[in-house]
Order: C-alpha cells, then sequence, then structure tokens
C-alpha cells in the first residue's frame, strides 16, 4: 500500500516583505506555521522584483533576499522579456527559488514563514492588478506540479490552475469606511465580488467580517469559513524577568515601567488616533500616552493636535514646577522583541480601532496581561469578550472616562491584566489549526 503524501498546501507572500511587517504579513506567517504543524507540504510564491532572472541559483537566492543584486546580461534580459511576452496571455510561469541556507539569513528569522520550498514571479502582484484592470479577471499562475490548495491570503486577482484556490478576506473596511482607505472602490468591489462567486471558497478572521462579506458581497453563508486567527508570542519575549523590561522600556525610550498608556499600529484614519489623542489630553493624566507606528495616509490630519502645540508638550506641573516632557510620544518604529516589552510595561493598551476584521495588538497585549481599552464595533466585542474595557470609538467623552479610570483604578487593572491571558487562550496556535483543518477538509483535502 502507497505511503500517504501530506496536503501539498501554497500561500502567497503579498504581504511577507522583508522590508516592513503588517497585520496581514503576521497573519500569512501565522497560517504557515499553522500548515506546518498539521503536516501539510508548504510552499510560498512571491513576487519579487529579480530572483527568477538569473540561470544561476546562488544569484537566485542572493536575489531574494537583496533584489539590489545586479542587473543580468543584456542577453539574459531579452531572453527573460521573451519567455514573457510569449507566456502572458496564458498566464505567468512560476519559478522555485533554491533556498539552501548558503545566504545567512538570521537577520530575516522573525520575519520569514515556514516554507519548504520558495517560488517567485517577477513583479507578479504589479502584474496581477494591471491584468484585472484591462481584462476584468484572474491571472493564471503555472507551476509544473500544481498543489492541491493555493491559499490566497489577501483578495488579488491571481488564481493557480489544477488547484483549488481560496481567498482570505479580512475585511471589507473599503466599501464599510470608504473614506478611511485609498482603495479603488469601484475596482475593489468589482474584484471582491468576482472572487466571492468564483473562488473555492472563502477565508475570513472573525464572525463580524463573515456577515459583511454574506451581506455586501451576496454569498451563501455556507461558501464562507471563519477561521479567527492565532495569538502567541514566543516565551524568551513573552517570559523575560521584569527587572530587564524596565530596563529596556527606560534605557531606550525613558519610559517607567507602568507609567505610561501604549497604541500601537499604523498612523492611519482606520485606526482612530486623532480621537484618541483628543480623548487622552482631555483626561488631564500625567503618564504619557505613547504612540507607536508608521505615519500612513492622512497620518498629518490623525496627529493635528500634535503640531506646533507647546501645551501638550509642557503642561506637566508638579509641585510648582513645569517639567519639560512630551505628554505624547511618538515612536516610528521598534523591533518586536522591544514592542512586547513595551506591551508588557504599559499601564494600559488603548486600541480604539473604528473597524478591524480581527484586531489582534489588543488580543496580543491581554496575553501579556496588560489592560486593554478596546471598541465596541466589528469584530472587537468577539474578541476580547469581558476582558478589556469596551467604549464607541466616535465618542470621545467616553474614551475619557475610560483612560481615567485606567489611570485611577489599580483594582480594575488588575482585573482585566488577570482576565486577559484566559481570553486570549480562546485563540490559541492549537484551536486555530482546527479550525484549519476543517476549513481544507471542505475543498477536499484528507488529513488522513
Amino acid at each position: 500500500m502507497p505511503a500517504r503524501r501530506e496536503p501539498r498546501i501554497y500561500i502567497d507572500g503579498y504581504n511577507l516583505s522583508l522590508e516592513q511587517g503588517t497585520g496581514v504579513a503576521t497573519y500569512a506567517r501565522n497560517l504557515s506555521f499553522g500548515l506546518r504543524d498539521l503536516g501539510a507540504e508548504v510552499g510560498v510564491l512571491y513576487g519579487t522584483k529579480s530572483s527568477t532572472i538569473s540561470m544561476n541559483p546562488l544569484i537566485r537566492e542572493i536575489a531574494f533576499f537583496d533584489p539590489r543584486v545586479g542587473r543580468p546580461s543584456k542577453f539574459m534580459q531579452a531572453l527573460h522579456l521573451l519567455r514573457r511576452t510569449l507566456s502572458t496571455p496564458f498566464g505567468e510561469i512560476a519559478t522555485q527559488v533554491p533556498i539552501t541556507g548558503r545566504v545567512i539569513r538570521e537577520t530575516y528569522r522573525s520575519r520569514l514563514p515556514h516554507f519548504d520550498h520558495v517560488w517567485n514571479v517577477q513583479n507578479l502582484f504589479d502584474a496581477q492588478r494591471l491584468h484585472f484592470s484591462l481584462y476584468r479577471n484572474r491571472l493564471n499562475v503555472h507551476f509544473r506540479s500544481p498543489p492541491q490548495v493555493m491559499h490566497w491570503t489577501y483578495p488579488l486577482a491571481l488564481k493557480v490552475r489544477g488547484a483549488r484556490n481560496i481567498y482570505t478576506m479580512h475585511d471589507l473596511v473599503p466599501l464599510r469606511l470608504p473614506y478611511t482607505t485609498l482603495d479603488n472602490k469601484r475596482a475593489y468591489f468589482r474584484l471582491t465580488r468576482q472572487l466571492t462567486r468564483r473562488a473555492d471558497h472563502i477565508v475570513t478572521v472573525s464572525e463580524a467580517s463573515k456577515r459583511d462579506i454574506v451581506s455586501l458581497l451576496g454569498i451563501p453563508e455556507e461558501r464562507v469559513s471563519n477561521t479567527y486567527q492565532a495569538v502567541e508570542i514566543p516565551d524568551r519575549y513573552a517570559n523575560k524577568p521584569i527587572a530587564d523590561v524596565k530596563a529596556e522600556i527606560e534605557g531606550t525610550f525613558g519610559l517607567g515601567y507602568q507609567r505610561y498608556f501604549l497604541f500601537f499600529g499604523a498612523i492611519e484614519p482606520k485606526k482612530n488616533v486623532g480621537r484618541l489623542i483628543e480623548a487622552y489630553l482631555a483626561s488631564g493624566v500625567e503618564d504619557p500616552l505613547v504612540i507607536l507606528g508608521k505615519k500612513a495616509w492622512k497620518s498629518r490630519q490623525e496627529l493635528r493636535l500634535l503640531s506646533d502645540n507647546d501645551h501638550v508638550r509642557f503642561l506637566l506641573t508638579r509641585n510648582g514646577v513645569t517639567e519639560t516632557r512630551h505628554r505624547v510620544k511618538h515612536i516610528d518604529y521598534a523591533p518586536f522583541p522591544l514592542l512586547v516589552s513595551l506591551i508588557r510595561g504599559a499601564k494600559s493598551v488603548l486600541f480604539p480601532s473604528l473597524y478591524e476584521g480581527f484586531g489582534l495588538p489588543a488580543l496580543e497585549a491581554m496575553l501579556l496581561g496588560t489592560p486593554v481599552m478596546t471598541s465596541n464595533t466589528s469584530s472587537m466585542p468577539e474578541v476580547v469578550g469581558d476582558a478589556a474595557i469596551k467604549i464607541d470609538p466616535y465618542d470621545v467623552r467616553a474614551m475619557v472616562e475610560a483612560i481615567r479610570s485606567l489611570d485611577r483604578d489599580a483594582d480594575l487593572r488588575g482585573r482585566l491584566a488577570q482576565a486577559g491571558p484566559g481570553q486570549a487562550s480562546l485563540f490559541t496556535p492549537e484551536r486555530y489549526q482546527a479550525r484549519l483543518r476543517d476549513t481544507y477538509a471542505r475543498v477536499g483535502v484528507d488529513w488522513g
């Protein structure tokens, strides 16, 4: 009797850039590890600039980690252009990238997904965007031996011939809150509606998102699976000695342990940072607000209360002396180990987002035992349960009262800190794997 082969399941590397991370990148990495632990053979399909244009396998491996590897010869450029010109009407051909370990990749260890092999189509994700705008259908990607399932971690106009194609739709923010994103809403609606009709299955990450997909795109409920997400932080960061946490946040940022409030995430309209700053300043609390995240679109508008406002910087007065201290501190970036220490050292994490497909930052804070204030909208109630303070994110006064309560009530903070890890345990990797197993079984995967 022949041995049973592991299910071959590939994911895309659309958001798995080595240069920066996003919430969807975290989702894709966690998905790759979940598939590994289920026993699948995992491939990752990237769309980098240059890792397929050399015949030399070492150069292809180098180019995967550094697209600036150098321009190939004119002959190779011409050969590649000819191949692509001939193949484009029929789709794109994926080329395997030999990841052999000859390139030292320790620098990227925390950002790489799990993979058994890596594939690439040059500029694939730009190509699919252009293809859909011209032809209004999905671009084919060809493998010599296609996987059983191709799991696209984002709504992309791509499909793999010979595979079951499933797509994750994290949320429908461009349709629900169109003024908070830069997407072309007409194109986004056309693509998501086509995917829901032609995909083998749709995956999402909360019941709130599932309701939106069903109601806005008209897809039957049975064609959408909610897998939620997994929350996991390595023990070496989550259980670092408190003395080390204190030393890190004091030495790096000049912050006192549990003497600051923290928001972390992109600074954009959906995250509601502008109202958060307004509420924090109106609350009158003395411990500073730390905003950790890159400035995205309309960030200037979100941070307008901080611009040319000396009151924000110098108001703190003790014993008749005005201290030179920033009440609101913006930090552009912190590596993941330092981010974990910042979360653990905060008096509370404030995450009043207008809309979240899942809301991983709030759950990460709860897992670490840090009290959380978040929204009572979209997915947040089902994610945080009763283990966080929930407020109307449009109600600044409600936010003010919540911040004051978290600042003054040590018992409240203690109750939330104790309840958080229990709520987070509903989203362990093991529970996530069980939901993944059921979802893939719906498209024909036999786990044996």
